[in-house]
């Protein structure tokens, strides 16, 4: 089992920059099982569907989603059990819950992550 908790969510200016942090914990959860993990975020603005933003693996790298790409960052921490996702030039239209999932699989679909965090809420004003 492993819990997902998020952060770092608010309000900024349309061009701004935050930065979410997704830390994770479990009984057996160590650096080694962490790496282990393939670690995505995806978020949800009302009304439409959720969406795959990237994600992390040790094995495979980063995946973007096209329309982040070049202004998203994910990094992980395994000693820390923590994943970042540094957002720069936000959108209005980016304003949404972001959650962070867990999984095996290096897969955009949300359905193949079975650890999900809460979410943390932007709002980017414009």
């Amino acid at each position: 089992q492993v819990q997902l908790v998020e952060s770092g969510g608010g309000l900024v200016q349309a061009g701004g920059s935050l930065r979410l942090s997704c830390v994770a914990s479990g009984r057996t959860l160590s650096s080694y099982v962490m790496a282990g993990y393939v670690m995505a975020w995806f978020r949800q603005a009302p009304g439409k569907e959720r969406e795959f933003v990237g994600l992390s693996s040790t094995i495979d790298g980063t995946l973007y989603a096209d329309s982040v790409k070049g202004r998203f960052t994910i990094s992980r921490d395994n000693a820390k059990t923590t994943v970042y996702l540094q957002m720069n030039s936000l959108k209005p239209e980016e304003a949404a819950a972001y959650a962070c999932a867990a999984g095996f699989d290096t897969s955009t679909r949300y359905g193949d992550y079975g650890y999900w965090g809460q979410g943390t809420q932007v709002t980017v004003s414009s």
